[in-house]
């Protein structure tokens, strides 16, 4: 079993000063993670704060609502981005039939919404800008203290890690006091929405096998059931582990009569999508898969199912 596995990773650096999950725990989209110390970035905004102020005095006009219209756009644009990301991921798992379009339109309407708050807090902060007077509007003082702020306030927000999506957060060995650089992998996260299998076939093999093929699993993690699946794709190419010395190839000195044959992956999509996928499975599993590349319904296809049976009452044994 194969999953889109990532390695979440402060926007910026500092000290890790409460972790929010245990391990291998399932958290949902914008949950928080961890977090880092944010007095840094909290004295950072505090002296963009000042910086604006200051700019705003030498034209006689108060910042106040801008500095608090500033921060409204900023909390807007980081829900918007998480919003979109989801709504862009879950797009392409509808594409492949791992989520339905019900659950795809509800990310999207999620997105939009986002978008809406953002384009609000923008006109609040046009009207903020407004207020100034004059000689306020596209100051270049108050645009640069304005932009700075913008900054500092953005990474006070990156000091609390969310989770990019639905999933799960496995292998943590995160604990409070340790120092993260910005970057840095903090923390293993598996898509709790996207897992295929993959299954490695001789080139022989591949003859008749096409998208689309329906096949048969059978998971190690659940014995004695047999689920059904298609074949999603089939990959165009592999690293043979040919060397270059020189600028050139270089040559595979082999012993052998026959060379052995090359084995290409093939991605197979369980039937269902994600609704109908074992919870005792785990990436890395173990699976034993039969494509039938000609139908179900010739003899061979019968007795590869057969074989394929006596397999799953057999794995009960072991």
């Amino acid at each position: 079993m194969s999953a889109n596995v990532v390695q979440i990773a402060p926007r910026v650096s500092g000290e890790v000063t409460q972790v929010m999950v245990a391990d291998d725990a399932v958290v949902q989209a914008g949950e928080p993670l961890f977090s880092l110390n944010a007095l840094p970035f909290e004295l950072a905004t505090r002296q963009a704060e000042a910086n604006l102020a200051a700019a705003g005095q030498n034209i006689n006009a108060s910042v106040a609502s801008l500095v608090s219209a500033q921060a409204a756009v900023t909390q807007a644009r980081t829900q918007l981005n998480t919003a979109r990301n989801d709504a862009e991921r879950v797009s392409r798992l509808e594409k492949s039939g791992y989520v339905s379009a019900s659950q795809a339109d509800a990310k999207r309407a999620e997105a939009a919404n986002a978008a809406a708050g953002l384009s609000t807090a923008r006109a609040n902060l046009e009207s903020a800008n407004a207020q100034l007077g004059p000689k306020g509007v596209n100051n270049p003082a108050i645009l640069a203290a304005q932009a700075k702020l913008e900054i500092a306030q953005y990474d006070l927000a990156s000091t609390v890690v969310r989770a990019p999506h639905y999933g799960v957060v496995t292998n943590m060995t995160l604990s409070p006091g340790q120092f993260i650089g910005a970057g840095n992998p903090a923390m293993t996260f598996i898509d709790a929405e996207s897992a295929w299998i993959t299954i490695d076939l001789r080139e022989n093999q591949l003859q008749n096998v096409k998208p689309g093929d329906p096949a048969h699993l059978l998971f190690d993690a659940i014995p004695g059931t047999i689920f059904e699946g298609r074949v999603q794709s089939i990959a165009w190419g592999i690293n043979p582990g040919r060397a270059v010395q020189g600028g050139l190839v270089a040559n595979q000195a082999s012993s052998r009569w026959f060379e052995p044959a090359r084995q290409i992956p093939v991605r197979i999509a369980l039937s269902g999508g994600m609704k109908s996928w074992p919870r005792n499975v785990r990436v890395g599993g173990k699976v034993d898969a039969v494509i039938f590349a000609g139908g179900t319904r010739n003899p061979i296809a019968l007795l590869a199912r057969g074989v394929q049976r006596v397999k799953s009452w057999v794995s009960y044994l072991y």
